[in-house]
């Protein structure tokens, strides 16, 4: 017999941390490729730039999954919608699997970047029918779910990538996904919709809720410009360790990826604690970690303890950004929670998107420092709109 959910009733914790241990799975899709770009470019014999797309397709193909999937939430079964996202996602870590050249993997990328968006189908349902004194607490637990994923996907890949091959890493992710989809049939139990009308009157009141909401407008743009830095860092940072004077390879890529668990740890710390320390000093408090990053990445480049020094600084200082911008909003309308978290998360990862170009345009002008230039100033640009709101 299925799970009935009521909203506000409360969040069964059975489902609450399977749908995290899903989270975690299905995001590990979008950032497998971080550690595996430099042998990637070597085995298919391209550019860091072209490689560097990889990446940058898989962002840009998650933003839109995320404006022109999610929404469907509101309006169709979460179970039917997944049954399909699966099925794609599957086919595309296949097709990358066996691509013969870039060209292909940048489509199976875009691909995988759109039906990735597994997790952002979670927070809402979670955040909605949670009690309202746990809804920060039980976001925080996808959230954290959807972190340890990223950090164990750079892991796992690295490791993959250098003891069996990149090509056998996506197949790896392809059982993951199938196993995956069966878990979701069997345990995830059908929603109310919360909208009535057509998609495109849906689509269209994604419209409405940015002109209504200032607080929706404020908090989307300053998590994607923190987020664009976070990965500015990331998609240049297998061709910096395959250089001198480390030459390391994919698996210590995906080891520099664990300092990252504080992240995951702040995550389910930092629900507990918004409403007393307050979404201000949050955001000023995750973009001056973030800066402080990537200071240690300029004046230890070619050190390992400042580059993991600069890793758990820029980690915790995302999280404090991302959780207590994301977590609130649900509050500014129950009923519209998946189009919210739509219209936060694509503007989000359209932050990542100019963070990971800018960061491969960066490397193939100027190198490292170019990287960190771009980077600070991108989290420079979330703490200015953060202190210009405060105003």
């Amino acid at each position: 017999m299925k799970l009935q959910l009521t909203e506000n009733a409360g969040f069964p914790n059975r489902l609450l941390y399977t749908l995290a241990v899903i989270a975690g799975v299905s995001v590990a899709n979008l950032y497998y490729n971080q550690p595996l770009l430099d042998l990637i470019r070597r085995d298919l014999g391209s550019t860091t730039l072209a490689a560097n797309h990889i990446a940058l397709f898989a962002q840009c193909g998650y933003a839109l999954g995320l404006l022109f999937l999610i929404p469907l939430a509101d309006l169709y079964s979460r179970r039917r919608i997944l049954l399909v996202d699966f099925t794609l996602l599957i086919a595309a870590l296949i097709a990358t699997a066996v691509a013969p050249d870039m060209t292909i993997l940048h489509v199976s990328s875009f691909v995988i970047g759109v039906c990735s968006v597994v997790p952002q189908f979670f927070i809402p349902l979670a955040a909605q029918y949670s009690r309202p004194e746990a809804k920060n607490r039980n976001v925080g637990v996808i959230l954290s779910g959807l972190l340890t994923g990223i950090l164990a996907s750079r892991v796992v890949s690295g490791a993959v990538g250098e003891w069996l091959g990149w090509r056998e890493m996506y197949l790896i992710a392809a059982g993951l996904m199938l196993l995956s989809a069966v878990v979701i049939f069997r345990m995830l139990p059908d929603a109310r919709p919360n909208f009535t009308g057509s998609y495109g009157a849906l689509m269209q009141s994604l419209l409405t809720l940015v002109r209504r909401y200032p607080l929706l407008r404020l908090h989307s743009a300053r998590a994607a410009l923190a987020f664009g830095s976070f990965l500015c860092f990331w998609a240049s940072l297998a061709f910096k360790m395959a250089g001198e004077p480390f030459h390391a390879g994919s698996d210590v890529v995906g080891l520099l990826g664990l300092c990252g668990v504080a992240g995951a740890v702040t995550a389910s710390f930092c629900g507990k604690y918004i409403a007393r320390v307050g979404i201000y000093r949050f955001n000023v408090i995750g973009a001056v970690l973030q800066l402080a990053a990537w200071g240690l990445f300029f004046v230890g480049a070619d050190r390992y303890l400042p580059i993991i020094g600069g890793i758990l600084l820029l980690d915790i200082g995302m999280q404090c950004i991302q959780l207590s911008n994301q977590a609130t909003l649900f509050e500014l309308c129950p009923s519209a929670s998946n189009r919210i978290n739509t219209i936060f998360m694509c503007c989000y990862f359209i932050g990542g998107s100019l963070g990971t170009f800018l960061s491969g345009a960066a490397w193939a002008l100027y190198g490292w420092p170019g990287v960190v230039g771009a980077g600070a100033l991108l989290t420079a640009g979330s703490l200015a709109i953060t202190l210009a709101a405060r105003r």
